[in-house]
């Protein structure tokens, strides 16, 4: 299977289990311990970056690469992983995301960061480009742009409303516009797009809907130009000119912490026009992915967040540790109280997406997550919160390291269902995929199922099942 690099002279994302895998492989006849729930049928996948030529400028901007696994009536059918097949990966020379005279192409994608379904349509996702559509064996159909109504890039984190069916998402840009969003209906047609004044080209990863409300994250990493020309490799998300491919301190992503930008909180409500909306501001933070948000009482709204103190101050290639943490937006008095949840250093946080807007009593999320260099001083484990009583329970691995837990409802309860994910073992250089129960989460797995090749560590996924 090949060895993980280990040249500590690489940068962190080129080796260990962040390293690439070459090899697109078709597996059936898995090795399963314990028993697979028969209740689940559909697909578990996730995407991460996986550059074909070995190498790339930064984490975040390797090729993308989908690792499925196909479970049914009990069993683990196959599983596979495909290179989605974006012009960024097939076309030689590469093409340029923004052209020497800054003009933007959001035709070039890596697509590297997540997987969703909607509408019918499974699309695999990268923030800075379109989103390309993918069949249920992870083959690549082709870019969707929503029949050309979409003019800006797609978040990696789109947000689908479990009571209306619609999906909300936006788009952020190095020029303007900086932010626009969008609304696309049940039936997957982009009905509305509004741009929404920032101050400058800030990076935005992530965002929230409430029943009400959509929530924006105005925050202080900025694309810096300057840092841009100095030279990227021509695949990455962030490209503007070719240039070298990894450097040893990763610092090649052109955006910076600025101490000047402020950080704040944008409110609009559902279905109107950019004019209504409010900014509230915060302490200066980042914040790279949410748990959810929702409509609390007397006019608050809660967002619960895995929040940096800083991001980049020095380079990007450097990751501080996040926490769980809680924002509630008093709407009449304009505060905004800020509010530790847990001590964790914890990513990757997920819901029962059946949640998502509502108030969610559980989150879930990796603590000591494969972020950066992974040397955080403790061990990494699958972490459930109670975000309304403050309890904290956690799935220990023994050691192996687990990639984001994707919640799988097996009931009507929200913790009535399962939590899956691929988890490395550094001792046997595989990965497997594991199966908790969501209720008893501190158990032994009711099923894990072993691989006989790695995975390497990843972004987002999704479970998928048989519609």
């Amino acid at each position: 299977m090949g060895a993980p690099a280990t040249d500590r002279k690489l940068p962190f994302h080129l080796r260990g289990n962040y390293a690439p895998v070459f090899e697109e492989r078709t597996l059936t006849d898995l090795a399963v311990e314990g028993a697979i729930p028969p209740e689940l049928r559909g697909l578990f996948v996730r995407n991460g970056p996986n550059p074909r030529s070995g190498s790339s400028a930064h984490w975040f901007v390797g090729d993308g690469m989908l690792h499925g696994m196909r479970l049914e009536g009990g069993q683990a059918s196959w599983y596979r992983n495909r290179w989605v097949q974006t012009r960024a990966l097939l076309e030689e020379p590469a093409p340029l995301l923004i052209s020497p005279d800054g003009i933007v192409d959001h035709s070039v994608a890596v697509a590297n960061t997540h997987i969703v379904r909607h509408a019918g349509r499974t699309l695999a996702l990268v923030e800075s480009s379109f989103p390309t559509e993918v069949t249920p064996d992870l083959g690549t159909k082709g870019l969707h742009d929503f029949g050309g109504r979409l003019k800006t890039a797609m978040t990696a984190h789109p947000k689908i409303c479990p009571r209306t069916g619609e999906m909300h998402f936006f788009g952020y840009g190095f020029f303007p516009p900086y932010l626009t969003y969008h609304r696309v209906d049940a039936a997957g047609v982009l009905v509305q797009s509004e741009e929404i004044s920032v101050k400058g080209p800030t990076m935005i990863h992530d965002f929230a809907i409430t029943e009400k409300h959509v929530l924006f994250l105005d925050l202080p990493v900025v694309f810096d130009l300057e840092k841009a020309m100095a030279g990227m490799a021509p695949k990455d998300a962030s490209t503007l000119t070719q240039g070298s491919g990894a450097s040893p301190q990763g610092d090649s992503m052109p955006y910076r912490w600025s101490d000047d930008y402020g950080a704040r909180i944008g409110v609009l409500p559902r279905g109107a026009s950019a004019d209504a909306l409010r900014w509230f501001e915060i302490a200066p933070c980042y914040v790279f992915h949410s748990f959810n948000a929702f409509e609390g009482t007397d006019g608050r709204i809660v967002l619960d967040v895995c929040r940096y103190p800083k991001l980049w101050a020095k380079n990007s290639g450097e990751f501080e540790s996040a926490s769980p943490y809680r924002f509630t937006i008093d709407t009449t008095s304009g505060r905004v109280a800020e509010t530790p949840l847990f001590d964790d250093a914890a990513e990757f946080p997920r819901i029962d997406d059946r949640r998502a807007g509502l108030r969610a009593r559980f989150g879930y999320a990796v603590t000591n997550p494969p972020v950066g260099e992974f040397e955080r001083g403790g061990r990494p484990s699958i972490v459930k919160y109670d975000l309304t009583n403050g309890e904290r329970r956690a799935h220990d691995l023994g050691g192996r390291v687990p990639s984001e837990a994707v919640f799988v409802p097996g009931g009507k309860g929200e913790d009535e269902g399962w939590l899956i994910a691929y988890v490395y073992d550094e001792s046997r250089d595989t990965s497997d995929v594991v199966i908790l129960d969501a209720q008893q989460i501190e158990r032994k797995p009711v099923a894990t199922i072993h691989l006989p090749c790695r995975v390497p560590y990843g972004f987002h996924g999704n479970w998928l099942p048989d519609e």
